[in-house]
């Protein structure tokens, strides 16, 4: 039995690569949940115009290829994040234990954004199934799928965790990359955090919305 070993540094340079791949996938889903929240939100407006932008996203073909290339990105997100996050029970516990002895709050946001990505994975993944197989997108169709009882509580859950795991990710991705200095973190966290809330209330303000909606 033969053993081979990787040159020294070879594995440091594609962990390198990888981590950018991972930052550039990361920073690419924060810039398209923040869009689709928006967007979406479009029916607080009128119905008409959520119709509208979703009419002219299929009429262009984004909906149809950006939709699969969008799925796309999200599991290579996560197969590059999926690195660095214990699946084992020991490996879990350590890291628990470790956030306890730390009491960093960085670390706790890691944490928070490790669990929230095992939600999203499962939940963001039969959300788009169900939108994608279901072209094309109106706000009729999203109303009654909400106002079926289960999709609003699905939603409920889904909502917070994406957009926690979306606003800590914008957060670690500028401390990481050394876009925000250390002297500027606690004034850019509290600006993430008031970013995340703010979506997270219209987001609600969309789903009550969808709820009220007359899909007659």
């Amino acid at each position: 039995m033969s053993i081979s070993y990787a040159p020294a540094g070879k594995s440091g340079k594609w962990d390198g690569v990888m981590d950018w791949l991972q930052m550039l996938s990361g920073a690419s889903l924060i810039l398209f949940m923040w869009c689709h929240m928006l967007l979406v939100s479009s029916v607080v407006i009128s119905p008409a115009v959520m119709n509208g932008i979703a009419h002219f996203f299929e009429a262009t073909g984004m909906a149809q290829v950006g939709g699969p290339l969008i799925f796309l990105v999200f599991l290579t997100h996560f197969v590059l994040a999926a690195r660095k996050i214990p699946f084992r029970f020991d490996g879990q516990g350590t890291v628990w234990q470790h956030a306890k002895m730390m009491r960093h709050g960085d670390t706790w946001l890691w944490v928070v954004q490790a669990v929230s990505a095992m939600i999203i994975l499962i939940m963001g993944s039969i959300h788009m199934w169900v939108v994608l197989t279901d072209l094309p997108i109106t706000a009729a169709k999203s109303a009654a799928r909400i106002q079926g009882g289960f999709w609003a509580v699905f939603y409920l859950i889904l909502l917070p965790m994406a957009e926690l795991h979306v606003g800590i990710g914008f957060y670690r991705i500028a401390v990481k990359w050394g876009f925000v200095k250390d002297k500027e973190r606690a004034k850019f966290k509290r600006g993430e955090n008031i970013l995340t809330l703010m979506f997270i209330v219209i987001g609600l303000i969309t789903l009550v919305r969808f709820m009220f909606l007359n899909v007659n």
